[in-house]
C-alpha cells in the first residue's frame, strides 16, 4: 500500500487520505508544532507553498505534540494560530504520532528515507521535512533545522516538479 492510501483527519476533523490532501501532486510533509523555536518556519513552508502550490505542488503539516509538549493545542487553536500568525492555507491534519509504537502509518515509511546526512529512523525534531512524489515516493528528507527555502529544499521541489 502506499502511503498516499493512508487514512488522515483533516485539522477540522474529516475523514481523509493523504492522497486527497496531497491531490496527487507532489508534496512536502512536514511535522509542525505551535510552540517550537523553529515555528517560524511556517512562513517559509507557507511562501512555498504560495510560489509553488496550485495544481503541481503542496505543503501538508502534520501537528505533533512528541517533542516536549510543543503542540498543546485543539485542532481548532492550531487552525488559528496558524492562520492568524502566518497565513497558513496548505492542507493541514488533526495531530499525530510521528514516532514511537502509536507512529501514524504515513511516517512508517517516511522515517525509512535518509535525510541530507544519509541519516534515516526516527523524526529527530518538529519541522521534519519529507518531499514525496505524485506517487508517494520519497524524493529527499531534510532535517528539522533545515529551511523551508533552503537551496537544497528549493532544488528538490523544482526537480521534482520538471
Amino acid at each position: 500500500m502506499s502511503i498516499l492510501d493512508a487514512s488522515v483527519a483533516r485539522l477540522d476533523g474529516t475523514p481523509s487520505t493523504l492522497r486527497e490532501l496531497t491531490g496527487g501532486r507532489p508534496a512536502l510533509l512536514v511535522n509542525v508544532a505551535s510552540k517550537c523555536g523553529l515555528t517560524p518556519q511556517y512562513g517559509g513552508l507557507e511562501r512555498l507553498q504560495e510560489t509553488y502550490g496550485g495544481p503541481r505542488f503542496t505543503v501538508v503539516g502534520f501537528p505533533c505534540n512528541q517533542f516536549l509538549g510543543q503542540e498543546p493545542g485543539t485542532s481548532e487553536e492550531i487552525a488559528e494560530f496558524c492562520s492568524a500568525t502566518y497565513g497558513v492555507t496548505f492542507p493541514m491534519t488533526e495531530k499525530i504520532d510521528v514516532n514511537g509504537d502509536d507512529r501514524h502509518q504515513v511516517y512508517l515509511g517516511l522515517v525509512e528515507s535518509p535525510n541530507e546526512k544519509g541519516e534515516a529512523g526516527d523524526v529527530a525534531w518538529n519541522f521534519e521535512k519529507f518531499l514525496v512524489d505524485a506517487d508517494g515516493t520519497v524524493v529527499a528528507r531534510f532535517s528539522p533545522t533545515v529551511e523551508p527555502e533552503d537551496p537544497q529544499v528549493i532544488a528538490a521541489i523544482e526537480a521534482t516538479l520538471a
